[in-house]
Parts: structure tokens; sequence; C-alpha cells
């Protein structure tokens, strides 16, 4: 929750308003990298962060940048002031002085208006903070070029207060991108093309009207390096003569390697009698489910496996294979456990029986995220695109589910702590 106290973060003093010095100051209240834009896009970043422990810093940095926020509006709202009632003020920002009434709204110092577009938002933690920190280096540019432009000590005070807290973003961030431990230039989760990736494109050649040259640094040479000279050039001259391509490139092979079809009917067999399996399990888990929420997910859960099952079959149909289960020795041992989960839930508490049975339901869960995961790219390396379409539905269910089990479970937790917190209380 949020709670406005009625103090600035850092009192603002304007001694002599200046209107136009007022319109620049917008650019940091509604512009692209304002405080609003930080705030909301920090705090939203910290929404969508699985890391409790930078989810805690995206929060606390986004609910300052909001106090931030607040002290621009104060001092633009100040310098703007004499717009309210002199007509020569006036006349600098009309759309202040007669849409506004002289007064701060989310627009840049041009007039534009604030658009989440400004919002730099990937939900991948890495790349997320190296946004922000990109982020609060440019505006400690624009604070520094605002505090060049002013004349008002106070108003100084206030910028030079503001810059520096952006140099103190900067570093928190730096930081926890570094705690991360994940090597610089390892993005999401497919690795780059071997070889490609270490190529420098030498593609602005020659000598410039301004006497530029092509210039060589730790960008383009030494380490893994490997310099290529003009490769539009290069490249179209080896493909007419028959030569070697500078440009390494890898693609998927044209043909399947020998076997994966058999392969890929062979995973669909497992999982459709994974999921014939999972068909009676549900409706007993359901049963022994002593909440509400919980036995719901698992009905919900047993229509879409029903409806999984119907595209396994229309798989195989695809595929000219005979809709033939093979017996899944994992799920039977899945099951197996999950039943001895629910006969010793029976002398459990209610919270604590079904944290125990999404425990066994969760393990179900990620048999088959993998099931289908692997399925899924064996597909797509056969390029059967309807297959991958229809296994990518009941994956994107099993994750789904997976997450819903996460969010009772966390209300369970809760409930779980309850008599011990009661009980406390009683003894003290």
């Amino acid at each position: 929750m949020y709670h406005h106290v009625k103090k600035l973060m850092f009192t603002v003093r304007v001694d002599e308003p200046d209107v136009r010095f007022g319109n620049m100051l917008l650019e940091q209240f509604g512009g692209a990298n304002g405080e609003l834009a930080a705030a909301m896009q920090y705090s939203i970043q910290g929404l969508n962060c699985e890391d409790p422990d930078r989810k805690d810093l995206l929060m606390d940095i986004g609910t300052e940048e909001l106090s931030h926020l607040e002290i621009v509006g104060c001092l633009a709202r100040m310098h703007l002031k004499p717009s309210k009632f002199d007509r020569q003020a006036a006349e600098t920002d009309p759309l202040i002085a007669i849409a506004g009434g002289g007064g701060v709204n989310l627009f840049n110092s041009q007039g534009n208006p604030w658009t989440a577009d400004y919002l730099k938002i990937t939900g991948e933690l890495d790349v997320d903070l190296r946004s922000n920190i990109a982020a609060e280096a440019r505006a400690k540019i624009v604070y520094e070029r605002l505090i060049n432009f002013c004349d008002d000590a106070g108003t100084k005070d206030a910028l030079q207060f503001l810059m520096t807290r952006e140099i103190t973003h900067m570093k928190a961030f730096t930081a926890a991108l570094e705690s991360m431990k994940k090597p610089a230039f390892s993005i999401g989760k497919l690795a780059p093309t071997p070889g490609l990736v270490n190529q420098f494109f030498n593609d602005s050649t020659g000598a410039g009207d301004e006497g530029e040259i092509d210039t060589r640094g730790p960008w383009n040479q030494g380490g893994d390096w490997e310099f290529v000279e003009a490769p539009a050039f290069s490249q179209s001259e080896a493909g007419i003569n028959g030569g070697p391509q500078p440009i390494k490139t890898e693609s998927s092979p044209p043909l399947a390697p020998e076997g994966m079809a058999e392969l890929l009917v062979d995973e669909l067999r497992d999982i459709l009698h994974a999921e014939k399996q999972l068909t009676k399990a549900l409706p007993k888990m359901g049963k022994a489910a002593r909440f509400d929420r919980l036995r719901e997910l698992f009905e919900q859960h047993l229509m879409e496996t029903e409806e999984q099952i119907e595209r396994l079959n229309e798989c195989f149909s695809l595929l000219g294979e005979t809709a033939r289960a093979k017996p899944c020795k994992g799920m039977m041992g899945l099951v197996e456990e999950g039943q001895e989960v629910m006969e010793e839930g029976a002398e459990k508490e209610d919270a604590l029986a079904d944290l125990a049975l999404i425990g066994a339901a969760q393990r179900v869960e990620h048999y088959e995220i993998s099931a289908y995961t692997t399925a899924k790219n064996l597909a797509q390396q056969l390029r059967h695109s309807a297959v991958v379409e229809l296994l990518s539905k009941s994956l994107a269910e099993e994750e789904n589910s997976d997450q819903l089990l996460n969010q009772v479970a966390r209300s369970l937790m809760s409930v779980a702590q309850m008599p011990a917190a009661v009980e406390r209380i009683e003894v003290e």
C-alpha cells in the first residue's frame, strides 16, 4: 500500500520564479526520462519480479521515485506560478497557462503527453536491471543540464539532491545485477550461434568527407573477435564464385535426423498414458481436498486433461499414427505417491493436508511440463507446425495450473501459521 506524508523528501525553495525554466522542468515530470516514468517502470518490474530480494529493491526505488516526482512537481509549479496572472509569462507556454491554469500536468517540456511507451519492462530481471541503470544515467544527464541552465540557488539545491539520487540508484541496480552472478552476455535462455557471435562486421568502409577512417579497437579486435571486412561485398562475391561465406550462420538441417519422428511418437504415447492416468487420479484428489479453491482447481484441471487427451489424439492423426498409449512408469510412480499423500493427509490438519496434496500435484505438473516441452521441441525440429500448436496449448495449461497451485499454497501457508500465532498470543 502507499501512504502519503505531507512533507517533501527535500524541502523546495524558489527565490526567483522563471516560467521558461519551469517548462524545462516538466521534462523530468512527464518526460521519457522523468520521475513518473521511473516510478512506473521500477514498480511494475517489481510487481512482475519472482525474486523476493530484488523485488524489494525495485519497489523501494520505485516508491522513492514517486517522492522525486512530488519534488519536481512542486519546483515546476512554483516556477510556473507567474503564468497564472502575468500575460507575458502566460505567452511563454499557452498550453500550461490556458489549458492547465498555470500548473503542472503530465506533459514533457514540448507539451507531449506522458505515455506508457516510455517504460522498459521485459520480465527478464537482468535485462530490466540493465534498462534501469541506463534510465538512471539518462536522468542524471537531464538533471545536470537543468542545473547548468538554472540561476536560482534554491532550485539548484533541489536538483543537485535529485541528480545525486540517480547515481545512488545506479549503484544499487548495478550491485543487484552483479549479485546475480550471471555472465554479462547470457541474455535469456537460448545460446547464440557459435562463431557468428564473435564476428565484427566492418560495414562502414572507406574515407569520409570529414576525414573519417576505419578504426580498430577492443570492440573489434583482440580476444575472440573475428574482423570481417565489408561482408556485403565479400558475401556476394563468395556466392558468385562458390567460395566459403564470410558470415558464419547456423540453421536447422533441412532433414531431421533419422529416428526423430519415431521418438516424437514415442513421447506422445508416453504422455497419452500419463494423461489417462490423471483422469482417474484427479477426481480422487479433488475429493481429498479440504479447501474449496483447491477442489475447484482439481476439477478445472480434470476438464483440461480431457481436452489434452483429445489434442494428443489429434496429434497422432496429423502424424498418421495410431493413438496408442505406452505405459508411463514415471506418472505411475507419481500417482502412487499421491495416493500415499492422500491417505496420510486423513490424520493432518486441513491446511497441512492440502499443502501436502499440492506438493504431490505440482510434482505431476512439473513432470508433464517437461514431457510436453520435449515433445514440442521435437515437433518443431520436424516442422510439424500444427502439432506444435496443439502441444503448446497443453503446455501453457500445465504451466498455468502450476502457478495456480502456487497461489493456493501461499494462501494455505498463511492459514497454517494462524493457530501457532494465536497460541503465542494466549501464552503471553
